[in-house]
């Protein structure tokens, strides 16, 4: 992410959040947008297209916390005049009236009292003792290796291919080295200089009373380097979004909205740096016959009241396979049987498949067999003696 996407992309507003929102919020936000925006839910839309990339490209930034607060750093800094106009100092020290905040971190580095770490005394003296400070390092980091953005995408399996596992190709798009100018930024047969005002640093020092400031340079955007002619594919930000497909094993047994993270497959690392990771939003089709409860599968089979009764032996479906199940006389309608080993399959012990027994009872009858029924009626007796017994109590 180059500086100046920091600077002038409001990536609170691509996602339709406030400033202050919480991660869940920014998450929610996200998630919602990129399901109606997915290029394989708008196909040919090249306006939903873009911004999916651009809410892609929010997230990325907002929902790592250290991304976060450098994005806000940057703005701050360029949007509201440098670090000393922002903290104001009217009198040539911290604490001047007005509605202006100072952080007192900014005087003396981290809360816990840091004297050498990068946001401490070298940012605010820096001018006075010669330390670079904060902005040198982050201006040194964007100059160098930087890791890629990670990238979600989603993926629609069949009940099967969740159960046993499946290999699939992903086509997504997402940010990757400019292949017109390989990340330079510059118009191809040219190249960025170093920057004259900060003279490659990418900060820059003022004084102020008796206190130097240093901020991050505003004529390279804390870079270093300044490119006259932009290339025209990425406009000088050496990234360009690209279309790729990567085949991507699915392990066995993911849930419907399970996020699978696979390291390293994201987007390709700028300057060298690594790749991002890709994040895998599983969803699961309903299957007609099974159902699932955790690690074990659920199916409901229908039998006959003499086969409920009497006790039979049944070939009934798995997911890898018939499996022969043993109805032993007598089963209530609604009992669970248990197959064990033929659910879902997982690092340990598989899970079980849970078979549901359910009478089946006939709507038509022959004469022949609705006289046979009401024989049967006859020997069998009385199914519920205790409920007639209350009934006839509570009638006297």
């Amino acid at each position: 992410m180059s500086t100046r996407d920091f600077i002038e992309k409001d990536y609170y507003a691509a996602l339709g959040v406030s400033q202050d929102a919480d991660a869940a919020t920014i998450k929610k936000a996200y998630r919602q947008l990129a399901r109606d925006l997915h290029p394989d839910k708008n196909p040919g839309n090249t306006e939903a297209e873009a911004r999916f990339k651009e809410v892609s490209e929010a997230y990325d930034v907002l929902s790592d916390s250290k991304r976060r607060a450098e994005y806000d750093e940057a703005r701050r800094l360029f949007g509201a005049g440098g670090a000393g106009a922002r903290a104001g100092f009217p009198g040539g020290f911290p604490g001047g009236s007005g509605d202006q905040s100072f952080d007192l971190g900014d005087l003396f580095g981290t809360a816990g009292g840091g004297r050498s770490g990068t946001g401490g005394l070298g940012d605010l003296f820096g001018g006075l003792f010669g330390g670079g400070g904060s902005a040198r390092a982050r201006s040194q980091a964007a100059s160098g290796p930087a890791r890629g953005q990670d990238v979600e995408t989603e993926a629609t399996l069949s009940f099967e291919e969740a159960v046993l596992g499946v290999t699939v190709p992903l086509r997504m798009q997402s940010p990757g080295t400019c292949p017109t100018c390989a990340g330079s930024g510059a118009k191809p047969g040219t190249s960025p200089h170093t920057c004259p005002v900060c003279q490659g640093a990418g900060v820059t020092s003022r004084s102020q009373g008796a206190f130097a400031f240093s901020e991050p340079c505003r004529n390279c955007r804390g870079t270093g380097q300044v490119v006259d002619d932009p290339c025209p594919t990425c406009g000088g930000n050496g990234v360009t979004n690209q279309t790729r497909t990567i085949t991507v094993r699915i392990p066995a047994g993911v849930k419907d909205g399970q996020r699978i993270r696979l390291a390293g497959k994201g987007a390709p690392g700028r300057r060298g740096g690594p790749a991002g990771d890709l994040f895998v939003v599983v969803h699961v089709s309903e299957h007609p016959l099974f159902g699932r409860r955790g690690s074990d599968l659920t199916l409901t089979v229908p039998v006959t009241f003499p086969e409920a009764t009497l006790g039979t032996t049944l070939t009934v479906p798995a997911l890898d396979g018939n499996v022969t199940l043993k109805v032993p006389a007598g089963t209530a309608s609604g009992q669970t049987l248990r197959v064990r080993g033929r659910g879902v399959p997982g690092k340990g012990r598989a899970g079980d498949l849970l078979v549901t027994v359910e009478v089946a009872v006939p709507k038509r009858l022959s004469p022949a067999a609705e006289e046979a029924v009401k024989v049967l009626d006859a020997e069998l007796g009385d199914p519920r003696p205790q409920i007639t017994a209350a009934v006839q109590g509570g009638a006297r």
